[in-house]
């Protein structure tokens, strides 16, 4: 066999594992890119229910009486974080553009002082678009100290915008522990207290 003969196959091999490993990184960076891309469509298109986490400005808008939307509150906890956590009001009726508050009970029954971090979702998804938060426990960090209570309001209107088809939505909140994640300043603020 001639030299040229047996270095073809060796050749091939070389650039068939370079195409693969290329492939491999490929796929290691569009799994690094996947969440923020799915980010952005779901600000775009508003699916997956996130909401916006900033307050809204309630501007004096007509309310529309004729129609009633019903918003359910759903609580629950992430795996390890020892808060009970519960909706004062389950569900209440609304008219789009009236202004509502609800309530949310917390207590820390830990030993020690935990920061926590409400993390909203809507269902179904575009209903998320007309659900406007002008004050919400969501927005910050929420500290309590071993054995603390404590009542979060969230004042809220739907806007007179949402489709007609839609009639009732669901709005759950997530808390989660942050402590870890928390600044310094909030930690010696916690232990201030």
């Amino acid at each position: 066999m001639s030299e040229k003969q047996a270095t073809r196959p060796d050749n091939r091999n070389g650039k068939m594992v370079i195409k693969l490993v290329t492939i491999v990184v490929g796929m290691f960076g569009f799994g690094f890119a996947l969440v923020p891309l799915y980010d952005v469509f779901c600000e775009i298109t508003g699916i997956n229910g996130k909401t916006d986490n900033t307050a809204a400005v309630y501007e004096s808008v007509i309310v529309d009486d004729s129609r009633t939307v019903t918003v359910e509150f759903l609580t629950r906890t992430h795996t390890g974080m020892p808060w009970k956590f519960e909706a004062q009001t389950q569900r209440i009726e609304v008219h789009p553009g009236e202004l509502n508050t609800v309530e949310f009970y917390v207590r820390n029954p830990a030993s020690r002082p935990i920061i926590g971090q409400a993390i909203p979702s809507v269902s179904p998804g575009t209903a998320a678009l007309y659900l406007n938060k002008t004050e919400c426990f969501c927005f910050n960090h929420q500290p309590l100290q071993a054995g603390e209570e404590a009542l979060m309001p969230m004042q809220f209107y739907v806007d007179p915008q949402l489709p007609e088809d839609i009639s009732f939505f669901t709005v759950q909140y997530t808390l989660f522990d942050v402590t870890a994640n928390a600044t310094e300043t909030e930690k010696i603020a916690m232990t201030q207290r």
